[in-house]
């Protein structure tokens, strides 16, 4: 089923400033390369700054004028997310767009965090929550703030609860993905709702990039030097069926729309319009999961965020 489309005009953001987790490479460089573009002041928030630089290197050579700054973020990490958090508070730069994009996907065995989460939920959902809730105040210190949280197609997979976010009682890998991916979009629709109610002037939406090229997708990522056999097969896909792959460059529409589009609204939620989401170009509107329609489910989810890493939004 092919969606209709949105209509993706990338207004002037001289002067303002952007945050972009994972900006390193694909649709986060993709991402920070499309926002300095269009003039805006882009963090680029990264594990490891050799390839924050390259990055740089990247846009820059795309993008001459391009003003960027690289900053230390590892999100299997709370003391690190909250060291972010302090020195982009310090500077005290009132931020415009927060994109939470990076992540982690379908180790092959159980991961935890430095804090002792399940990698995927730990780093994918608590890190930027955490990071969010850190920033918040940077946040609502900008005229009218947007945070974007990238979500994915496998937030639609069925059975996800979250009475074992951890996988304390068994790992399975893309099971455990969907889990984090699923509360990255309760997340953000619950930030859209307690940001109305608390009058925070924070918008907050999500996106997905349907099924993208990436490095996330090509299995190495977070200490895994070669790719997984699903990795492989996934690459295979990518030479026999491209037709259901888009590249980078189209992949961040959805996410940029949520990011920069005027018509971008709250609590929604953006895709590809291609055949269910997968591929076709363009943006439209996601479809959303029972789960992440629920008011209940998303303030406990928020409720055990907050329990987790000790980051309270106080409102």
């Amino acid at each position: 089923m092919v969606k209709d489309g949105l209509p993706l005009e990338v207004p002037e953001f001289t002067g303002r400033l952007a945050v972009v987790t994972g900006a390193n490479s694909g649709l986060g460089l993709g991402l920070a390369r499309a926002l300095a573009a269009a003039g805006a002041d882009v963090v680029l928030a990264v594990r490891n700054r050799a390839k924050g630089e390259t990055a740089a290197a990247d846009i820059r050579a795309a993008v001459p004028d391009a003003e960027l700054s690289i900053a230390q973020l590892d999100l299997a990490s709370l003391e690190s997310v909250a060291a972010l958090g302090e020195y982009l508070g310090s500077e005290g730069r009132p931020i415009d767009i927060l994109i939470n994009n990076a992540g982690v996907m379908t180790p092959p065995h159980r991961q935890q965090t430095g804090d002792g989460f399940e990698l995927q939920f730990g780093a994918n959902h608590l890190g930027h929550f955490a990071l969010t809730g850190h920033l918040l105040p940077l946040l609502c210190a900008a005229p009218s703030a947007r945070v974007v949280t990238v979500s994915s197609i496998a937030a639609t997979q069925r059975h996800l609860d979250f009475t074992d976010p951890n996988a304390e009682r068994g790992y399975k890998a893309m099971q455990s993905y969907g889990i984090a991916k699923l509360a990255q979009l309760m997340f953000a629709m619950e930030l859209d709702r307690r940001s109305r109610r608390n009058g925070w002037t924070v918008s907050s939406n999500a996106a997905h990039p349907g099924l993208a090229k990436t490095n996330l997708l090509s299995g190495a990522s977070y200490g895994r030097d070669a790719p997984t056999l699903q990795a492989r097969l996934t690459q295979l896909t990518w030479r026999l069926l491209p037709f259901m792959w888009l590249e980078v460059d189209e992949a961040i529409k959805p996410t940029l729309y949520a990011a920069v589009s005027p018509a971008a609204d709250g609590a929604a939620y953006y895709g590809p319009r291609g055949f269910y989401e997968t591929a076709g170009g363009g943006v439209t509107f996601a479809k959303v999961p029972p789960q992440a329609h629920s008011q209940n489910d998303c303030r406990e989810l928020w409720a055990l965020s907050e329990r987790l890493t000790g980051v309270s939004y106080g409102g």
